[in-house]
């Protein structure tokens, strides 16, 4: 679907750049990412937060339509990763929004609402979604502050710019955590059943934290993502990165190519985001790119002519049962943990690809380079081919591991150099390349849902999209429906912000929906 014109334009406005000052520290990163492990496991993340983790409340006002109860406790975060968080930050405040009086003695809802970008307090949640759906459903809320937001802000942070790429991962950690203070201690109060919601950013946020509780719990991200790798590296976000930096780190820092990237693995479909940056220079980089086979191995190419008499008679056998089906022909490499896998498809013409050129006013697609170059994605985009060219598709390919991506973008480098005849603008295309990979590999690593447990009944799940969203790109992306089956998503025909401005109703609705229907069933339940 056509990108929302609205979402660019108020991209272009904001005029803010994320990550001023770069990726973080490579010790805190590896840090992150070890603990990442830990986290996404329900069982040992559970176990981080104590059941009595204490919380103290500072303040209750009871108004004529809610009761408002403000309280804080400090982040259990800083007990497993100290020094990781700000000292401003250090300290969790809520707000919760709660009725006068129940509506029924045997459930008390509650919703659990995490902040989106640039949602500092608690003004926005509360007049959009916490007291409207009390009003409506009679539905209490709970509205937790982000941290590196509001009260929590860095002294010498500007509004919502985060000054590292790792604060994303630091704020996600927070979040999980804290979210599971506030669940203990909303059970504890004998409210129930629980739910947890988000818009954007605060909806991936929301789906963390549904990995760690292991009970059945509502969840309702909207505008939200399966990974934060597309909104950082293909959405209208990318264009707020400071690129410039984060490629000057990237390159003159060994530690984050030496021992970082190589934590890290890419799981989604690499071909998407290699072949934006590949088609810059095109048609000038394809005049000779012949039909080679790339893979990890030393040396690094296998001629096709090579492998033709490996192939032949499974090509032959393809062509009498689907005459017009792409034929493909591939290497493969294995290490000692990864196997990659990558295909140069024979039926793309020099003729195809100037005619796609002019299409694309001068580049070449990511489309049609995802027909070039198909890496090996773990289900990727969530597409399946057509049934005739599932005939003579290979097996499915494993993600590439930091190595072999590595010798796979050198490759393509060299066939760029040779046929571009600019070195200078190459080197520099290729620097900013590796730069996004290594975005799109740690993004992958610390928020890619695949990478934590599922909820535990994910029928509690609905989804709700932006059909044109600039922001959350989904093309290039795992859709959650396939992480985590069993849940239901909703569109809206809408943009991002455009979403946000016009269809606070559908995601006030949903969470109504799944919260009341639990209750109802609580309360059939008490009865009999």
């Amino acid at each position: 679907m056509p990108v929302n014109r609205l979402d660019q334009i108020y991209r272009t406005i904001l005029n803010s750049k994320y990550f001023i000052k770069g990726w973080g520290e490579p010790e805190n990163l590896k840090r992150l990412f070890q603990f990442r492990k830990v986290m996404s496991n329900r069982e040992t993340c559970y176990k981080l937060v104590p059941e009595g983790y204490p919380v103290t409340i500072d303040k209750e006002e009871e108004h004529s339509d809610c009761r408002i109860v403000e309280g804080h406790f400090t982040s259990p975060f800083i007990n497993h990763l100290p020094g990781l968080l700000p000292p401003e930050a250090e300290t969790a405040y809520f707000q919760a929004i709660l009725p006068t009086k129940w509506n029924s003695n045997h459930y008390k809802p509650v919703c659990i609402h995490l902040a989106g970008t640039g949602d500092h307090h608690f003004w926005r949640r509360r007049m959009f979604l916490a007291k409207p759906l009390l009003k409506e459903a009679g539905i209490g809320a709970i509205l937790l502050e982000n941290p590196f937001y509001g009260t929590r802000k860095p002294k010498d942070q500007v509004r919502s710019i985060l000054h590292n790429v790792s604060d994303i991962f630091v704020m996600g950690g927070c979040l999980m955590m804290e979210s599971l203070v506030l669940l203990h201690w909303s059970e504890k109060l004998g409210f129930g059943p629980l739910g947890v919601t988000g818009l954007s950013m605060g909806g991936h946020m929301a789906s963390l934290a549904a990995t760690a509780w292991p009970k059945p719990l509502v969840l309702v991200p909207c505008l939200s993502w399966s990974t934060a790798s597309s909104a950082f590296t293909e959405g209208v976000l990318s264009g707020a990165i400071n690129w410039d930096l984060l490629t000057t780190q990237y390159q003159t820092d060994e530690v984050f190519k030496s021992e970082i990237e190589k934590m890290v693995t890419i799981i989604e479909d690499d071909a998407f985001l290699a072949g934006q940056q590949f088609a810059k220079d095109f048609p000038n980089s394809m005049k000779n790119v012949d039909k080679t086979q790339y893979c990890g191995c030393e040396g690094g190419n296998i001629a096709s002519t090579n492998l033709k008499n490996k192939t032949n008679e499974s090509s032959s056998n393809a062509s009498n049962e689907a005459p017009n089906t792409t034929q493909t022909e591939s290497c493969t490499h294995d290490t000692d943990t990864k196997r990659s896998r990558v295909q140069f498809s024979d039926s793309i013409s020099s003729e195809t690809l100037k005619a796609d050129s002019a299409d694309s006013g001068g580049k070449m697609s990511s489309n049609l380079f995802s027909r070039l170059f198909h890496l090996g994605g773990g289900g990727g985009r969530g597409k399946s081919a057509p049934a005739a060219e599932q005939k003579s598709a290979s097996p499915p390919l494993t993600p590439l591991g930091a190595d072999d991506r590595r010798d796979l973008l050198h490759l393509i480098n060299e066939k760029l150099r040779s046929g571009s005849g600019a070195k200078s603008k190459t080197d520099a295309s290729w620097r900013e390349l590796e730069a996004h990979h290594f975005m799109r590999g740690i993004m992958d690593e610390c928020t890619h849902l695949r990478n934590f447990a599922r909820p535990v009944d994910t029928s509690l799940i609905t989804v709700v999209c932006a059909r044109n969203d600039g922001y959350v790109p989904r093309d290039s992306v795992t859709p959650l429906a396939d992480i985590w089956p069993g849940l239901e998503v909703r569109y809206v025909d809408a943009g991002h912000v455009t979403a946000f401005l016009l269809h606070q109703n559908v995601f006030r609705s949903v969470p109504n929906l799944h919260l009341s229907s639990v209750s109802r069933q609580k309360v059939d339940h008490a009865q009999v």
